[in-house]
């Protein structure tokens, strides 16, 4: 079995200290010049704002969601077509009706509501949304939290460091970097985690854990010299996953700890739930966590579809935000709330809003993001594609990596020896606190 995980990679500063030197013809001053390279080598690799954030939720609305009715409303508007505004925390800006406790922390959230893309098939938009990069059939993109955990060092534990609750059709995977780092998924937080609990009595599951030792002796005694049966991928992965399932971490899974005010905060749901365990996850240490809310694909019925999952939404997304600053984690924690693309200005003739990725929002949180703020617009007539100030979904991605402590720029090695940058994306620096 290979092991990605030791993917190779490089930063891009395409100037080396014998390039510099060479350039600048110098002689008696190379030491110093020298040093002076390596220090902007290092001033390029290490770009960020201030203190990186460690954490990334995904609160992922599958289906795609109608920008119209949540983030982006155009109230009184054709386009509307019904759809009523509210105030929110930060008086010049708006949210879609039904948004009442997300509207209550509005100062927290930043709002990017002219994302464009190219992909309005759901697969393959789901996979531009997840990973940065659009499909392309010569190799398999990470998402954001298997990159994450790539690049940031393990904070130890037992717990899976990405996590996925209520997985949609494409959960997030780990791409080239190998199934190591693909999310653990688990379903809704009021059931038993998958695959944890053993089957059989305690004896029985010990004469089968020393059976399989049997097995790992014999194939230690065949195995090819290159080979190190200490470090061989499953093996690491067993003992993981005995970790796991004898660790006292597997609580921060169970919201029912939670004190009953906090768990009715999120809503009776098992969106609200994931959300929930999202922050004890983060708690425990938890890299990325995604929680997935399905039922946006509304081609039909779109107004009274909307607002049912709205009304899931609401209360989770603000209950989140509202504990996570509360326990000091949401400068630490990057919150991206979105799905693969928006819905169309106009209604279809089964009152239903089909795919657009012409100019649709996300809202992004925590991390050294400035809340309050919009960036971007569409237009109120339904007239223009192409909104003001568009957005790429890399440039989404650079900007959380930046938040990150990460350099876009710098790149991996793929397997077949293929240089990709984290991300080709621009850093959105006017998202941030300190736009450095």
């Amino acid at each position: 079995m290979t092991d990605f995980t030791s993917c190779a990679c490089r930063t891009p500063d395409h100037f080396s200290r014998r390039t510099l030197l060479k350039t600048l013809g110098v002689g008696a001053a190379g030491a110093w010049l020298t040093s002076l390279a390596g220090m902007l080598a290092r001033a390029a690799e290490t770009d960020r704002s201030g203190a990186p954030a460690r954490s990334v939720i995904l609160l992922w609305l599958d289906g795609g969601p109608s920008q119209l009715e949540t983030f982006d409303p155009h109230p009184g508007r054709p386009i509307a077509h019904g759809t009523a505004a509210i105030r929110t925390a930060v008086p010049e800006i708006e949210l879609a009706r039904g948004l009442e406790n997300v509207a209550e922390v509005m100062n927290e959230i930043a709002l990017i509501r002219s994302v464009v893309s190219k992909e309005a098939d759901h697969e393959r938009a789901v996979y531009n949304l997840k990973t940065g990069n659009r499909p392309t059939p010569t190799v398999v993109h990470p998402s954001i939290g298997a990159l994450l955990c790539h690049q940031l060092a393990d904070g130890g534990g037992d717990l899976p460091r990405h996590v996925s609750i209520l997985p949609g059709q494409w959960p997030s995977r780990g791409g080239f970097l190998g199934a190591a780092y693909d999310a653990f998924q688990t379903d809704d937080p009021a059931g038993q985690v998958p695959d944890v609990t053993p089957r059989v009595s305690a004896e029985r599951m010990q004469e089968r854990l020393a059976g399989l030792e049997v097995v790992e002796a014999t194939f230690a005694r065949g195995r090819r010299p290159d080979l190190d049966p200490a470090v061989t991928l499953h093996q690491r992965n067993l003992e993981a996953a005995r970790q796991l399932m004898d660790s006292s971490q597997l609580a921060a899974f169970d919201v029912t700890q939670a004190p009953r005010s906090q768990r009715e905060a999120y809503g009776d749901t098992a969106f609200g739930r994931g959300c929930l365990a999202a922050l004890r996850l983060i708690q425990a240490g938890v890299r990325c966590v995604e929680v997935t809310l399905s039922g946006w694909d509304t081609h039909l019925n779109n107004h009274e579809l909307h607002a049912h999952r709205v009304r899931i939404l609401d209360p989770a997304f603000a209950a989140l935000l509202r504990d996570l600053r509360a326990q000091e984690l949401l400068d630490s924690t990057v919150v991206l709330c979105g799905g693969e693309f928006g819905r169309t200005p106009r209604l279809n003739p089964l009152e239903g809003r089909d795919h657009w990725p012409h100019g649709f929002s996300v809202a992004l949180a925590g991390g050294g993001v400035r809340g309050g703020q919009v960036l971007g617009a569409t237009d109120p007539e339904g007239q223009e594609r192409e909104p003001a100030d568009p957005v790429g979904i890399a440039d989404i991605h650079a900007t959380i990596q930046h938040t990150l402590g990460l350099n876009p720029r710098r790149e991996l090695i793929t397997p077949v020896g293929r240089p990709i940058p984290l991300s080709e994306g621009r850093i959105l620096r006017s998202l941030l606190s300190l736009p450095g």
